[in-house]
């Protein structure tokens, strides 16, 4: 079984996918994550919060990632990029991924993209207001990855904003089920376990 999982940046996707593999099992759950196949973009790349748009589909290799999910899908193990968000380049290390009874794919842009959209049986969105949004991009970008708080704003006004109202909103009517970030992420992951039943 691919389990999709998408939402705005910031939204709780990232744990939502983490607590379910936890939940699952990790020796019968993998777990996919659409950051690993952007492009690298190491050449573009002028300054914190510049020119290029990581937020439009675009900049992710998702051709890619509907490869390796029918991969995963015929029980075969998968080499996933590993990108450097410090020199947005893709390292020549790769992590693999083994084939295992559920497969997880999380990004903001999954169920955007119909050659990845058709490759999930189950289609979760996780929704998360704005303002929710905004302050865990800055935790996340200013303090995990050392960003400029700065830089950060800017780019969620001028791309991450347009790019959601764009790409990400619109994709939440291929849904199967909608959960709130700013809900208890542990009543979340017990509901949508409860509602696959014995599939898992």
């Amino acid at each position: 079984m691919i389990v999709g999982i998408s939402g705005g940046s910031g939204s709780g996707k990232t744990t939502f996918a983490r607590l379910l593999r936890e939940s699952i099992g990790i020796e019968r759950c993998s777990l996919v994550q659409q950051d690993s196949y952007y492009h690298d973009h190491s050449d573009r790349f002028d300054h914190d919060g510049g020119s290029v748009n990581f937020d439009h589909p675009d900049a992710i290799d998702f051709a890619l990632v509907s490869c390796h999910l029918a991969e995963l899908r015929a029980g075969r193990s998968v080499s996933i990029p590993v990108y450097d968000f410090a020199s947005h380049r893709r390292l020549e290390t790769t992590q693999s991924i083994d084939a295992r009874s559920v497969i997880l794919v999380e990004g903001m842009l999954v169920l955007s993209q119909e050659g990845v959209r058709d490759q999930l049986d189950v289609k979760v969105f996780i929704d998360a207001s704005e303002e929710t949004r905004l302050l865990r991009r800055l935790s996340r970008d200013a303090v995990d990855r050392g960003r400029d708080p700065v830089g950060v704003r800017r780019q969620f006004k001028e791309h991450v904003k347009p790019m959601h109202d764009l790409f990400v909103e619109p994709s939440r009517i291929y849904a199967d089920v909608v959960y709130s970030g700013e809900a208890s992420m542990q009543k979340n992951i017990r509901d949508f376990v409860q509602l696959l039943g014995g599939e898992l």
